[in-house]
């Protein structure tokens, strides 16, 4: 299996509910780092997995959405804890619908998977892969 993988990183506000989750229960900060890992088991008439250029403006589109917002007033996360693993799984998601629309190349339909990984720290990260 071949793969590439490109980074990005983004800015958010977010809290969470429930016990488990001590003082992140409170309005707080967090950078995280994203890296998106592009997979095919052969390479494309060109020689290369996808367009690196364009997986990154796509990874970078996709996370601009999220950047500097508050992820407690986004509809579409209404009653969702936006956990680590869950912005992985959203960021995946999201990927895939590009890729499917054509916007990484023509070249980027052969690609068999997509894994994210959101990086909170250097220590701890988690991450969520999808079949395309």
């Amino acid at each position: 299996m071949f793969s590439i993988t490109v980074r990005d990183h983004v800015m958010v506000a977010h809290s969470f509910r429930g016990e488990v989750f001590g003082p992140a229960q409170r309005l707080h900060g967090a950078t995280f780092v994203v890296d998106a890992r592009f997979k095919r088991p052969d390479l494309d008439p060109d020689g290369i997995v996808v367009d690196i250029g364009l997986a990154t403006r796509e990874l970078g589109a996709v996370l601009a959405e999220l950047n500097y917002r508050n992820l407690d007033e986004v509809p579409e996360f209404a009653g969702i804890n936006t956990s680590t693993e869950f912005l992985a799984r959203h960021i995946a998601d999201r990927l895939a619908d590009r890729v499917h629309a054509g916007a990484l190349g023509p070249g980027a339909l052969g690609l068999s998977g997509v894994e994210v990984t959101v990086h909170e720290s250097h220590v701890a990260w988690a991450s969520y892969e999808r079949a395309l």
